[in-house]
C-alpha cells in the first residue's frame, strides 16, 4: 500500500475544474440563453470569454492564497500548495486566450474599439497596451518557476517582489478597465442582469489587488 502521508495535499485539480466549469456556465448563461448571441459562436467567440474569466480568476487565487495567510486567514494547506499549479494553468489559458482574440480582433467583431477608418479607439489602444504589458510580465512571473532560471537569485527576487506583482496586478487591470467599462455604465442592458464577464474578471482582481496591496510582504 502506498504510503500518501508523505505527499502534500494538493487541491489544485479541483479549483481549476469548478474555476473553469463555473466561468463557463455563466458565460453561456449570459451570451446564450439570456442574451442574444447564437450558439455558432460558442466554439470560439463565446469559449474565448470563458477561457479569459477562467484565467483571471484563477490568477486571483494564485497571487492572493499566499498574501491572504499572511492577513490571519486559515486558509487550507492544500489551497496554498495548489499556488504553483495555479499560476502555470493561468498562464496558458491566458495565452490560449490572447491567440483566440488575435484571430478574431476586427471591426466586425469587436466594433466598439474601432474608428470609422478602421483605427482602434483611444480607450481599446489603452487597454491592448495594457493587456500586452500584463502578459509580458506574467510571462516573466512563470519564468521563475523554471528550474534552469532559479540560480539567477536577483531576477527571482525581482519578478516575485512584491512592488512587480503590484504593477503586474494594476496593468491587468488597466486591460480590463479600458476594455468594458462602458458597458459597466448601463446595467438595463445585461441579459437577465448579469454584469459582464471584464466586470465580474475585474472585481476579482481588484479583490485580489487590495490583498496583495495589504498582505504581500
Amino acid at each position: 500500500m502506498t504510503d500518501t502521508s508523505t505527499h502534500p495535499k494538493n487541491a489544485a485539480g479541483h479549483i481549476i475544474l469548478i474555476t473553469c466549469l463555473l466561468s463557463l456556465s455563466y458565460t453561456v448563461m449570459r451570451y446564450h440563453i439570456l442574451g442574444p448571441v447564437p450558439w455558432k459562436d460558442f466554439p470560439f467567440f463565446i469559449l474565448n470569454k470563458g477561457i479569459a474569466l477562467s484565467a483571471f480568476i484563477l490568477l486571483t487565487f494564485n497571487f492572493s492564497f499566499g498574501p491572504l495567510h499572511n492577513l490571519g486567514v486559515n486558509l487550507p494547506e492544500s489551497w496554498l500548495n495548489a499556488r504553483k499549479a495555479l499560476g502555470m494553468t493561468a498562464f496558458l489559458l491566458v495565452l490560449i486566450h490572447a491567440l483566440m482574440s488575435f484571430m478574431i480582433f476586427t471591426p466586425n467583431i469587436f466594433g466598439k474599439f474601432f474608428e470609422e477608418n478602421g483605427t482602434l479607439t483611444l480607450f481599446a489602444g489603452l487597454s491592448m497596451l495594457g493587456g500586452v504589458l500584463s502578459f509580458v510580465v506574467l510571462w516573466a512571473y512563470n519564468l521563475s518557476f523554471q528550474t534552469h532560471l532559479r540560480e539567477d537569485q536577483a531576477f527571482i527576487q525581482f519578478i516575485t517582489s512584491r512592488k512587480f506583482l503590484l504593477w503586474a496586478m494594476l496593468l491587468s487591470l488597466i486591460h480590463l478597465f479600458f476594455m468594458g467599462f462602458k458597458g459597466w455604465m448601463n446595467p438595463s442592458v445585461w441579459p437577465g442582469g448579469l454584469p459582464p464577464i471584464s466586470l465580474v474578471a475585474f472585481v476579482f482582481f481588484a479583490i485580489g489587488y487590495i490583498i496583495n496591496l495589504f498582505g504581500r510582504k
